[in-house]
């Protein structure tokens, strides 16, 4: 029985690698890196290595691998599995068949809840930043303070659901429908496991009545919960340094970071 609790690791994307050290810490915590920014040959190259090496570590070692679902959490929380992931994972497998490559490894669904994310206020000015100009890329300094802002200020309840292996919903998909459709379809089933086993808190209820401007979840909190939340909210939109700083946007964006996760769950009820 392969125990989801013994990860050999997350995978780190190559650009957050910015000083030495930070690499160094990463490959102690048992992690591997996953490389960005090559060509388009290279990348096949690596994403094959990449795979191969896991359906290793799972089939062969009989370890865990712990791997996110897409590159990177969606900055709205807005989760859905990306299916570049899934091709990834499969073309390291012996068999001549996506399904059949993924059900190989015995994919495991993890559904992690914070009640409070540290970057939400550094996410929300990204987007403002990135709807006034396009073009606009985060340098190194942004991705170093959004990893020193993660990881050293409050996150609140933290909450990990690991779910069943879902190779019986996987054995009921049509392993001959086209690809990118049945890429899909895997997809649908991971996110919905993942949604479906969220973990919520006050916060949630509340972003997702005040986005919304309505009181349907409000036997879910009380008064205090709403001013709490509500006194975060506004101390989270002061950290935001902007020439041109839109409020309204930027508090419409950290609600929606909240409430996201609320509103995935309802389409699995």
């Amino acid at each position: 029985d392969r125990s989801p609790s013994r990860g050999l690791g997350d995978v780190y994307k190559r650009q957050l690698l910015i000083r030495p050290w930070i690499e160094t810490l990463v490959r102690l915590n048992n992690s591997f890196i996953v490389k960005r920014g090559v060509s388009v040959r290279q990348m096949l190259e690596v994403s094959k290595t990449l795979s191969a090496y896991i359906h290793h570590a799972i089939k062969n070692v009989n370890e865990s691998v712990w791997i996110a679902q897409r590159e990177g959490r969606a900055k709205d929380s807005d989760d859905r599995t990306q299916g570049s992931v899934l091709k990834m994972l499969s073309i390291g497998g012996d068999k001549d068949n996506l399904l059949l490559n993924l059900m190989d490894l015995n994919i495991v669904p993890v559904a992690i809840s914070y009640e409070f994310d540290p970057c939400d206020f550094l996410k929300a000015k990204e987007f403002q930043m990135k709807r006034d100009d396009p073009d606009y890329v985060k340098c190194q300094r942004d991705d170093l303070l959004s990893m020193e802002t993660g990881i050293l200020n409050n996150k609140g309840r933290v909450h990990f659901t690991i779910t069943s292996p879902i190779n019986d919903s996987l054995a009921k998909l049509d392993k001959d429908m086209e690809k990118n459709e049945l890429v899909s379809a895997i997809a649908s089933v991971i996110d919905r496991e993942i949604y479906k086993n969220y973990r919520f808190y006050p916060c949630n209820y509340v972003a997702y009545d005040l986005l919304n401007g309505t009181r349907r979840f409000q036997e879910h909190y009380g008064p205090k919960d709403k001013k709490q939340f509500e006194e975060y909210l506004q101390g989270q939109l002061d950290k935001i340094v902007l020439p041109n700083k839109d409020e309204a946007f930027l508090r419409k964006k950290i609600l929606e970071m909240y409430s996201n996760p609320l509103k995935n769950y309802l389409t699995t009820l």
